[in-house]
Formats: structure tokens, C-alpha cells, sequence
């Protein structure tokens, strides 16, 4: 009589195979590859498997960086990024869009094609700060961005200064723009919602500095989530947000809830971060699987309750 094998016994008890489970929710991420994995890529596979998708990862260029700072980098052709995200769209099925650096105008205009044959896929967008490329370049991508990119996204997210630059470069009020006044502008080029972060609020003497992050309609702050401020300079903070998000709403949670859990996410992960070299933090994506440092909080007592540590305990 032939040996049963697993699967087959697996089957004969009643439990499900491997090719009934479902899926997880796949999400296609188009940005940067940076060797640091504290963003690009690397950080929004981190990301989104650690929200239980499953990242569908296009590189759009390559940046030279440590740490601390950003070298150069080189973008690739834009037909090689439409290849890679063709190849795998004629097969699998996504949930959602992130887009993160894109390397090029080209860049841009290529992936925005893509985008516009799955209109009914959320797309979560992520402008990061382009200080560091060239100026000319720079005003190219962001004019393709606005111009291509910005009427397809469901939600656009990038820390508060970087968006009242992008959206109102004309800002001249002594007050910072409003979350709203941010998403009006955004409205205009046909995004529905901005995630707006590090927007800092007044602090009374002796109090901590904390942060507000606000996702916002044209109409209104929507929800969002005020946080203490590290005193550490972190990298990929902004690609983890946005990966998060774009795996919880591919996964089906409403937006605002995802919004929610994405923030607190985030704020998790920073406070769990570390410092791989000599340069800035990043995130730990996977704080949530680590073992606790010790099986019992100094200052627990029997049968009492654990002393919460310091919420703020970045390595």
C-alpha cells in the first residue's frame, strides 16, 4: 500500500489545502531601490508583510545612500519600469497601489500609464522630500507628478512642509497652511485625500513638543493622530507610513480606520527603531514579533500590574 502524503492526509481529516487558503492581499509598489533597506523597495516589503500583504515590489531606480544621507542616483529606463510591472499585472491580481520615488519625469509618466488601466485600485502616494536631486530635474518630476499622478491618488502623504512646498509654493502667511487648505490644493490636481504629517503643535513651557498627522478632505480634517516627538532624526518614516496604509486598504479596512492603524504603526515602529551605522534611525517594521528583553518589567511586583517602560526607547 503507497506511503499517504501529507497534503493527502490533510485532505482525508477535512482540513483545508494549501491551494484553498486564501491569498493575502497583494499591493504593487513602485520606488526606489535603496541598500539601506530603510526605505524604497526594501521598506515597503518590510511594510506591507508585516501588515499581511503581500508586496509586488518595481524598482524605479537605483539611489546611492548610507544612512546619513543620499549620494546620487540613477533612474532606470522607463520602459524596464513598465516591463516589470506589466509582466506581473498579466498574472496577479493587486489590491492596492503605493508609489513612492519614482525616479524620473519619464518615471513618472510611464507609471502614471499603468496606473490609469486599473482605476478603480486605490492608489496611496508618497512624495518624499527631493532636496537632494538637481533642481531642473526636480521641477520636471514634480511638474509630471501634479500633472499625472496626483488625479489618480486616493491618498497623497508626505510630511507637512514637503507638501506646502509641493501644493502652495506660494505660501506666504506667517501661520503654517492647514491640513485642509493642503488638501484643497491637492483637490484641485484631482487627489481625494492628504495624509499630512510632522505638523508641529505649540508647546507650553516645560511640556513635551508633540506632532500632529491629519488626514484631510477638501472639506475638513477627516481624522488623525497626535504623537510625542523623538529627539532622533529617522529615515523611511514616510515610505513605512504609506506602505501601511496602501496593505490595509488593499486588505479592505475603511480609511479612516486603516489611517489610524497605519499612524500607530508608524509610531511603534520608530519608537522601536535602531541605528544599523553611524547615521539616522530606522524604523523596525517587525517591533511586534520581538521577544520582550526580560520575562518580567523591572518594577513588576507579584500579581501586580507591569510599569510600562519609557514609550520612547529607540535603540
Amino acid at each position: 500500500m503507497p506511503a499517504t502524503s501529507p497534503t493527502e492526509a490533510a485532505d482525508e481529516v477535512g482540513a483545508p489545502s494549501l491551494q484553498e487558503q486564501p491569498p493575502p492581499a497583494c499591493v504593487m509598489s513602485f520606488n526606489a531601490s535603496d541598500a539601506t533597506g530603510a526605505g524604497g523597495v526594501a521598506g515597503d516589503v518590510a511594510t506591507i508583510a508585516a501588515m499581511g500583504a503581500h508586496a509586488l515590489p518595481v524598482v524605479t531606480s537605483v539611489v546611492l545612500r548610507d544612512t546619513a544621507e543620499i549620494f546620487e542616483h540613477h533612474a532606470l529606463d522607463a520602459e524596464v519600469v513598465v516591463e516589470q510591472a506589466r509582466s506581473v499585472l498579466e498574472d496577479v491580481t493587486i489590491s492596492a497601489w503605493k508609489v513612492g520615488f519614482l525616479g524620473s519625469a519619464e518615471g513618472v509618466s510611464a507609471v502614471a500609464e499603468v496606473l490609469t488601466d486599473y482605476p478603480d485600485v486605490p492608489l496611496v502616494a508618497y512624495l518624499p522630500n527631493l532636496a537632494w536631486v538637481e533642481e531642473d530635474d526636480q521641477q520636471a518630476y514634480l511638474d509630471a507628478f501634479r500633472e499625472l499622478v496626483l488625479p489618480q491618488t486616493e491618498v497623497l502623504v508626505g510630511n507637512h512642509q514637503t507638501l506646502t512646498d509641493f501644493l502652495l509654493p506660494d505660501w506666504s502667511a506667517e501661520r503654517p497652511a492647514s491640513a485642509r487648505e493642503l488638501a484643497v490644493a491637492a483637490g484641485r490636481h484631482g487627489a481625494r485625500y492628504v495624509l499630512v504629517t510632522s505638523m508641529l503643535l505649540p508647546n507650553t513651557a516645560g511640556a513635551e513638543q508633540f506632532i500632529d498627522n491629519v488626514l484631510a478632505s477638501p472639506q475638513g480634517a477627516v481624522t488623525g493622530e497626535k504623537f510625542e516627538r523623538f529627539d532622533v532624526a529617522f529615515v523611511g518614516a514616510g515610505d513605512t507610513l504609506s506602505a501601511a496604509l496602501a496593505a490595509l486598504l488593499a486588505s479592505g479596512a475603511e480609511l479612516h480606520a486603516a489611517v489610524g492603524e497605519a499612524l500607530a504603526f508608524l509610531d511603534q515602529a520608530l519608537d522601536a527603531g535602531f541605528r544599523p551605522g553611524m547615521g539616522n534611525v530606522i524604523p523596525d517594521r517587525f517591533f511586534w514579533a520581538l521577544a520582550p528583553e526580560d520575562e518580567e518589567e523591572p518594577g513588576a511586583e507579584e500579581g501586580g500590574e507591569l510599569t510600562p517602560r519609557d514609550p520612547r526607547h529607540v535603540h
